[in-house]
Order: C-alpha cells, then structure tokens, then sequence
C-alpha cells in the first residue's frame, strides 16, 4: 500500500504533467516547429531560384521495369487557355500544366488585399504529364499543346476544353469538363502505346506555417487515410487502390479523385523531401479534380468522402464530429464567433459532471490538509500505518486523491481536437465577431482576447483550491498566466476566443462549487 507522500507526489505529478503538456504542445509549435518551418521555406525559396523548377526522377512501374526521368523546366508564363468559374480563374500554360488558380470570393484575400494565388513561381504544376519514354519526355518539354479554345465562360454552365499536344511519337490529349462551382473532369490519352504518369502538383503555396498540418494526404479503398507531412518523404512510396490524392497547406489544396475506378500512385521526394504525387496513368485515364479552399461544405457537395482532405491529426476522431457540430450550431446562429462561445457551452455542460467532480475532490483535500498533516507527523517513521492512516481518512471523508487531476486529464483531448479544428478551419478565414475582431482566423490585432484570457487564468487560479506543499510547484503554477498569455499573443483569434470563454465558465463553476462545498462544511460543524 503507498504512502500518503506517494499519493500526493502522484497527485502533483499529474497535474504538472498534464499543464506541461499544454506548455510543451505549444511552446513546440512556437520555439520549433514555426522557426525550422520558416527556415525550409526559405531553403526552397533559394533552391528553386536556382534551380528553376528542377524536376523530379520517375520510377517507370508498368513491366517492372524503370526509366528515371529529369526534365529542367523553365518557368514561363506562356497562357493558352483562361477558364472562369463562378468561384475561381484557371490559367492553363503551353505545356497543359493548371499555371496558376486565383480564387474570385471576396474573402480569399492576402494581408495586401489582393486575391489569393494558389501557386508559387517554379513548383511542379498540377496536370504536368511525364512519359516513360525518356526521349519523349525530352521532347514533351519542348512543344506546345493547342488549345481547342483561348478564353472560357464556365460561370454558369458547364464547358469542355481540349489540349493537344502532337509528338513524333505519339499524340497526348487532354479533354476537360469545367463546372461553376471550379472543379473539373478530365480524361487524357496518348496513341502508340505511350505510356505516361500524370501529377496533381506540389501543394498550394499560400500558406504553411506552424500551426497545421501540410503535405500529401491519400484515402485508401479500405477507408485508410495515408498522411505525409512535408520534409518526411525520404523515398519513393507506391500507393494502390487509391480513391483520391491531395496535396495541401493549411487552407488550400490541389485534390484530384476518382470513387468508381481507383488509382495507383507513385510518390517521390523532391529535393527537400517533400512528398510529390504522380498518377501511373499507363496509356489513358480519367478523374476529376480541385484546387482551392478545403470548404467543408464546398468538399461535401462534391463527394461526402472528400471532407477526409481536411486533416486534423491525431485528434481526427474527435475533431471531426466537433467540426460537424461547429458548423450546426453556425447554421442557426450565423456568426462564427457566436458559435464559437456556443461550442464552448456545450463543451463545458458535457464536461460538467467530471469538472464537477475533480473541483469538488480539490475541495475536500484541501479542508483534509492539516489531518493529512498531522498523520504525517504522527507515524513519521512508519509508512505502513501512516498509509493506512490516510486510506481510512480518504474513506471517512469521501475524498479521492487522484479526483483533482484525473478530469483535467481527460479533457486534455477535447482541447487538442478543438484546437484542430479552430486551426484547420478556413470557414473562420474573413469571419467577423465584434468591435476590432475582423478575422477569426488571424491574430487579435490588439491583444485584448489574449489579455483577457490570461486575466481569467490567473483569476481561476486565484480561487481554484491548492493544496501544493512544494514551493517552486506553487511558483511554477503563479506563472502559468504571463505563460499562456504570451503563447496566445500570436495565437488566431478564434482559439483564443475559445480558451478565454472556457476559462470564464471555469471560473463560474468553481465559484459556485466553492460556495456549495462551503455550505456544506458549515452546515456539518453545526
């Protein structure tokens, strides 16, 4: 049987490990992960000046046999075909490459107030075509395609587009179906038996910073997704059975799909080990696709099994449902930053019960301290019976000296998963809330959500029992505040929304439990 010391030095280990866990998952993505992000982009920024879109090897799969290939591609902006939508403006290049998207909704927009180019200068393009025949990829690089039509109107209707690109060897052909709502069919061909592989590109470029997820993701015949970030990919990988393949930064992706005949894919590391995606396309294939904003509802309209594109990591289990219930609660309430503060009601009702119970275990060790203290000296040299001694005090009292920590750490997913989907939410992206919040998906311009946040910490720490012995522990938790509220300081608004309303409420049900717990120690003494 442990000792009384062994039950409390568990008890504070826990709780110290379970902030520290918030401190550490932040401090990471603050100190490590953004600094080492920022100095990769700026790595690939200088390589593909210098390199001018150096393209990556091919593993030709088909016969067992490889062929690797290597074209130098030099960027030029020579447009052949211009595609609107109701939603985005598709430039297709003379080598059949999608050159650029520019998205038309008034939200996507830069800090420049420019609208959102999905593509960096000299990255792999999606639709580039790679042969296995390396003389007649040489070539392909080398003549333009001809475009059935230069300029097209798909705003309202739907519109077909052919490319054609005549080689000595053979004749590639692209047909295309563009829609409204900006995603595309498409069949490509070759004759004589060449065979190719086509990409749907490096990821957009828009954005990829240290709070999410970017890379490749795959979604499998067996429902499987298949995640690899950017930096991972250290060889070739081959996927088969594949229903849809995305390349994508925290707002954005490239998505090409097919639910009726799946594919096989081939992914190669480029020079920063950036995973690339290439179709084994053999002769002739067909598919659909997309590049823009991972919408939700956009993703859902399109096929209900791409909503997968959105990636929210560990937590995807809990996230997803969390998103879905988000985007319920938007529909009725119709501001975001409502809703926001709805979820995190709700969160807080649900949780209750657990909150309920650790506040009120707290309650009851801290009134139990000075006979915890007294058994302590009282059998200070035997463990045993000091042990004992505690046991059969925790069974007259009802207290529990693992009730404190324990909830707190089972509500650590809940935040993570929030804190995901708050994250990867593009739906935030433009969203107003009140006075001087204009985007729920950037930083508070003024610091005050943050302030506040760190006000609030500090005044639930104020009134939340203690019953740390230890001085520096006690000093570590005084510091918690200035902490947090220094990692939030840079944090979207609609996360720091969301912790600054949960500590509101925190601080609600700890005031009302210390007031039952109160009366319930007076009435018991009379």
């Amino acid at each position: 049987m442990n000792s009384n010391n062994q039950n409390n030095g568990l008890q504070k280990r826990l709780i110290i490990m379970t902030v520290l866990v918030f401190v550490f998952f932040i401090a990471f993505q603050t100190w490590y992960v953004a600094p080492k992000q920022i100095e990769k982009m700026e790595q690939q920024k200088i390589e593909q000046e210098q390199k001018a879109n150096a393209a990556p090897e091919i593993k030709e799969q088909i016969s067992n046999n490889t062929n690797s290939l290597a074209p130098v591609v030099n960027e030029s902006k020579n447009i052949v075909a211009t595609i609107k939508t109701e939603k985005n403006i598709i430039e297709i290049d003379n080598l059949g490459r999608i050159y650029q998207v520019t998205l038309l909704e008034e939200k996507y927009k830069d800090d420049k107030n420019n609208r959102i180019k999905l593509f960096a200068a000299n990255q792999l393009r999606p639709l580039e075509v790679r042969f296995s025949n390396r003389v007649l990829n040489d070539e392909a690089f080398k003549v333009d395609v001809v475009a059935s039509s230069s300029n097209i109107d798909a705003t309202t209707n739907n519109q077909e587009l052919t490319l054609t690109q005549t080689l000595s060897g053979t004749t590639l052909t692209k047909k295309f179906t563009f829609y409204p709502d900006g995603h595309y069919d498409l069949s490509v061909s070759s004759t004589n038996n060449e065979q190719f592989f086509i990409t749907n590109g490096f990821r957009p470029n828009v954005l990829a910073d240290m709070y999410a997820v970017h890379g490749f993701i795959a979604k499998l015949n067996d429902d499987t997704l298949d995640t690899i970030e950017d930096g991972d990919l250290k060889s070739n990988k081959d996927l088969v059975g594949v229903k849809f393949i995305s390349n994508f930064d925290r707002y954005y992706a490239t998505v090409i799909y097919n639910f009726e005949k799946s594919l096989a894919i081939t992914l190669m590391p480029d020079a920063n080990n950036d995973p690339q995606a290439f179709i084994q396309a053999g002769t002739s294939t067909n598919f659909s696709g997309f590049m823009g904003p991972k919408n939700y509802k956009d993703l859902e309209a399109l096929n209900p099994e791409l909503i997968d594109v959105i990636d929210y990591g560990w937590f995807t289990f809990i996230a997803k449902p969390m998103f879905v219930l988000l985007q319920f609660l938007q529909g009725y309430i119709g501001n975001w930053g409502w809703t926001i503060v709805a979820l995190t009601i709700l969160i807080k009702l649900v949780l209750y019960p657990l909150s309920y119970k650790g506040m009120m275990s707290m309650q009851k060790l801290k009134d139990l301290a000075p006979k915890m203290k007294d058994i302590q000296n009282k059998y200070k040299g035997d463990k045993q019976k000091q042990s004992m001694a505690m046991m059969e005090l925790y069974k007259k009292h009802g207290a529990n000296p693992m009730g404190g920590c324990l909830p707190l750490i089972l509500q650590i997913p809940v935040f993570f998963a929030i804190y995901r989907v708050l994250i990867n939410a593009i739906e935030l992206k433009g969203a107003e809330w009140i006075f001087w919040i204009h985007d729920l998906a950037e930083m508070d311009p003024y610091f005050v959500l943050p302030i506040l946040m760190g006000a609030t910490m500090y005044i639930q720490q104020k009134i939340t029992p203690n019953t740390m012995q230890d001085e520096m522990q006690k000093k570590i938790f005084q510091l918690l505040p200035i902490v947090f509220t220094f990692f939030f300081l840079w944090f979207p608004a609609g996360l720091t929304l969301y912790w600054f309303v949960n500590n509101l409420f925190t601080i609600a049900q700890q005031y009302t439990i210390n007031r039952i717990f109160e009366k319930k120690r007076v009435a018991n003494t009379n």
